[in-house]
């Protein structure tokens, strides 16, 4: 019942603050207030956003689709992204395309995050795919140009320049396996449902499945998959490669999200421009011969050479020291 008061308690102090007109940011409660609702003493590392598995009041306002953090202090760099839609199984819909749009064409331009982390704030889903009753409402002519959006949203999420980490915390199925996808690591739980399942629907993947499933786990596992419509569970896909990590699930229900956490902190120490070329160049290499892919690290390298960051990295050596990269 506390944990119920809590979480609505929570979802009520956040509101949109307009930083200029082209971005809407969340406000978010301090460190302290959010452990004050949430945390225990045991759970101080857990999500952000105060999930617990037994609260589950959650706000059905449309701009709560989507949720926002900027982590900070220790973990200043990270972004948390949440997907909030515990009605409809956090299935992608007009006003969540839209809302992640915005929300990634603002983490794009800000140089200070240094990884994302793309989550879900209901227990037990990720994101069930598309949403089938709002498809169903929807003229046929108005099909092809929502995909076509779903389509670009989850390869601007896959362009976006540092790295993002899926946290599998439930079942992702079709567009969102196909979202995860996108992403430069994924993490499950042991209890987590994968699967592209669009056959099942007389349809194909249509936001990327097809193309990133096979430069994941091979053509032929894809092709499996893809022709069954099969789903797996976390220690499968970690099997086939679907995944880096599985993870057993815990009580609370987010321990992807706490090994997500665990990776981007890892990440964030190091020095953000090398790790946004380092990105770019095997991203970019892996879809040409070696030769080209050479030359295109070679390029990425040549960007790197006259920071600060690589000199404070050298200083840092030689003073036998931490470096503090600023990423300039």
């Amino acid at each position: 019942m506390a944990a119920q008061f809590g979480q609505r308690a929570l979802l009520r102090t956040f509101r949109v603050h307009v930083s200029d007109s082209n971005s809407q940011r969340i406000v978010w409660p301090s460190c302290l207030a959010l452990r004050q609702y949430m945390y225990s003493a045991k759970q101080k590392a857990s999500s952000p956003f105060g999930r617990v598995a037994t609260a589950r009041t959650y706000s059905s306002d449309a701009k709560d689709d989507l949720l926002v953090k900027y982590l900070d202090g220790q973990d200043y760099g990270i972004v948390v992204v949440g997907i909030n839609r515990p009605k409809a199984k956090n299935a992608i819909s007009k006003n969540l395309v839209k809302m992640m749009s915005e929300a990634v064409e603002n983490i794009k331009k800000n140089n200070r995050v240094r990884s994302v982390i793309l989550c879900s704030l209901v227990p037990g889903i990720f994101c069930a795919g598309a949403d089938l009753k709002e498809r169903a409402k929807m003229h046929q002519s108005e099909v092809g140009p929502f995909v076509s959006k779903a389509r670009a949203l989850i390869t601007e999420l896959g362009n976006l320049p540092m790295p993002t980490i899926a946290a599998i915390d439930g079942a992702a199925l079709g567009g969102g396996l196909e979202m995860a996808l996108a992403c430069d690591i994924r993490v499950a739980s042991d209890a987590a449902k994968m699967g592209l399942v669009e056959t099942k629907l007389a349809i194909i993947p249509g936001a990327g499945g097809t193309q990133r499933l096979p430069r994941v786990i091979g053509v032929s596992l894809a092709k499996e998959l893809i022709y069954t419509a099969r789903v797996v569970d976390g220690v499968e896909a970690c099997r086939l490669g679907l995944v880096s990590h599985s993870v057993e699930q815990n009580k609370v229900g987010d321990a992807a999200y706490l090994r997500a956490l665990a990776l981007a902190r890892e990440i964030n120490p190091q020095g953000p421009i090398a790790v946004r070329m380092a990105k770019l160049a095997i991203n970019q290499g892996i879809e040409v011969d070696l030769s080209t892919g050479l030359a295109i690290e070679e390029a990425c390298y040549a960007q790197v050479i006259p920071t600060k960051d690589r000199l404070e990295g050298l200083t840092a050596f030689k003073e036998k020291r931490i470096p503090n990269f600023k990423g300039e």
